[in-house]
């Protein structure tokens, strides 16, 4: 056994390691320890000015390459869009001023925001799965065409917004039909509307944004199981949604914020199907993403498939093509020959002005 003099040797040896340490630190050593930390406090402060400096010129960089994007914007957006109707739909409480922003775009590409829709909780909680089970049998009858036998529930429903965001009277084709306007007052009314409208719908829209809440880079995956399935439901319904605005427009775009895990952006680019039917642009947090909007909905439109922003298997920048007027004739007659001429020129002029 350990008596008590290996203590009693153990606590002197201890004591004399810091006396020693106190003495020395405090005579001999003391001012090359003081020069040492001196010298190192001075690095890291000279390390700190020079990072800070660099911060600020960066931020001026960015700040400049946005001003230069967002007075170009303008005119290069200019007519991508002339006399479409665009209903924007925000998946989620979505940032105001970024919102703002995006149909401020739309509008300068010549297009007029034809709806403003907000999906609620309701839209995808997996508490109220019945409660939409139950909703799909009383609008299914107002649906043309109507969903597939198979089709989830989740579709079901894209399919009742879609179709009463851009379902047009025969007769009238600037104004919604009675089947549409029934399918919007549906998905508004009751306890648990499952979208809210900014305001009155009163003309069908020829194509559909999405824009996303967005998820921040430093966002984390969350590990709590119900968490997860939670996130997993909102992510399916807005895919369903997508593909359906694809479907039933002359097309739709995702708007979403940078490329994370757990992105609606990073889910379609990790499904192929999804993939290829969707248009998706990332990074509208900033003004080039925000530009991007008109240019990519032109692009979908005329038929190009394509997913833009800054990273890895993204374009940059949108191809876009010369769109014809829609055509809104009312069923039964004949469209004005004018017309058809006026978007003719207007595609022979900007071919050649292109070639010019």
């Amino acid at each position: 056994m350990i008596d008590f003099r290996y203590h009693l040797v153990s606590l002197i040896s201890v004591f004399l390691a810091l006396a020693v340490g106190i003495v020395l630190g405090a005579g001999p050593l003391r001012e090359t320890i003081g020069d040492t930390l001196t010298g190192q406090v001075d690095q890291l402060r000279s390390e700190r000015d020079e990072l800070r400096n660099q911060l600020d010129a960066a931020a001026a960089d960015q700040a400049a390459a946005d001003a230069f994007v967002d007075a170009a914007g303008t005119d290069l957006v200019d007519g991508t869009l002339t006399d479409r109707r665009v209903a924007v739909v925000a998946l989620g409480e979505v940032d105001a001023d970024a919102l703002t922003a995006v149909e401020g775009r739309l509008s300068d590409a010549g297009a007029q925001v034809s709806a403003r829709v907000t999906l609620t909780e309701a839209w995808s909680s997996t508490d109220l799965r019945s409660f939409r089970q139950a909703l799909v049998g009383n609008i299914v009858s107002y649906l043309d065409p109507a969903p597939a036998a198979d089709a989830t529930v989740d579709t079901s429903v894209a399919e009742a917004l879609v179709q009463g965001l851009t379902g047009a009277d025969p007769a009238q084709p600037d104004a919604l039909s009675g089947d549409a306007a029934t399918l919007l007052e549906l998905l508004t009314s009751g306890d648990s509307p499952l979208v809210t409208l900014g305001e009155e719908v009163t003309a069908p829209a020829d194509a559909v944004v999405l824009v996303t809440p967005g998820i921040a880079a430093e966002a984390v995956a969350t590990e709590d199981p119900a968490d997860t399935e939670e996130a997993e439901a909102v992510l399916a319904s807005q895919v369903a949604l997508a593909r359906v605005a694809q479907t039933r427009s002359e097309g739709a775009v995702v708007v979403d914020g940078p490329v994370v895990q757990g992105s609606l952006v990073s889910t379609i680019l990790a499904d192929g199907s999804a993939a290829d039917a969707l248009t998706t642009v990332s990074g509208a947090d900033g003004v080039s993403g925000q530009v991007s909007v008109p240019l990519a909905l032109n692009a979908t439109i005329g038929g190009t498939t394509g997913h833009y922003g800054y990273g890895d298997d993204l374009t940059v920048l949108p191809a876009t093509t010369v769109l014809p007027l829609p055509d809104r004739t009312p069923a039964g007659t004949e469209g004005p020959d004018a017309g058809a001429g006026d978007a003719g020129d207007a595609g022979a002029d900007a071919t050649a002005g292109a070639e010019g």
